[in-house]
């Protein structure tokens, strides 16, 4: 049995991770903005954590105290703007909104939970994309392009960091999944790539710590 944090659960690829490794008898602090958004059920525990936020951030460290974590998964994940350049929906605030989640939401998650990582030696899984990395660049979507480059950078220098204290940390590509943020006319559905993450947190170790992978196992060049 396991103990496993799961960010954004209120719906999609999250909520499918936190059902199914409940299913299989693990025990997940399934968070979301909202409690009430969360899934329930045996072997869940839902918990309000909104990742922007220092006080939200404070009462989870609070929460996680003496508890030790098997494994974290960094997965809320937020997107504006999907045209290039002068795509109106590219605002500062709209660029302050998506890195507060995607990147400094990460860190300041994986900062709370870092002392029941070192008591479980536990790992962390980012939830990044493909469309982070510098070897696929477009000319679309650039706040959340550059979001998931930082969150994958952030993964590499914490795997660095980390694994002296036996914390593998890794960042995984989910596929373009039919979600709200994916959209229907996507390739993969919310269970296969949730089945394909779990698959390959299961196989991260310290030997493979800094990867950045697809949801089916295959290396992205960064």
């Amino acid at each position: 049995m396991a103990e496993i944090l799961i960010t954004g659960t209120s719906r999609g690829i999250g909520r499918e991770m936190a059902t199914r490794y409940a299913a299989g008898g693990d025990r997940v602090m399934a968070c979301a903005r909202a409690e009430e958004d969360a899934p329930t059920g045996a072997g869940l525990t839902p918990v309000a954590l909104d990742v922007t936020d220092d006080a939200s951030l404070a009462a989870l460290d609070a929460q996680l105290e003496g508890a030790s974590l098997d494994l974290l998964i960094c997965n809320a994940g937020a997107l504006i703007g999907r045209g290039g350049v002068e795509d109106p929906a590219y605002t500062r605030a709209a660029f302050e909104e998506v890195l507060a989640v995607n990147v400094t939401g990460v860190f300041f998650t994986i900062r709370a939970c870092l002392p029941a990582l070192r008591r479980g030696k536990g790992k962390v899984a980012i939830v990044s994309s493909q469309m982070g990395s510098n070897a696929r660049a477009k000319g679309n979507a650039y706040i959340y392009r550059a979001s998931k480059a930082a969150a994958t950078m952030l993964g590499s220098s914490l795997a660095k960091e980390l694994a002296a204290e036996g914390i593998a940390v890794g960042s995984y590509h989910p596929g373009w999944v039919r979600t709200d943020m994916g959209g229907s006319e996507a390739d993969i559905s919310v269970e296969e790539s949730a089945a394909g993450l779990m698959e390959r947190f299961a196989a991260l170790s310290l030997d493979t710590a800094g990867c950045f992978e697809f949801y089916s196992g295959e290396a992205i060049p960064f």
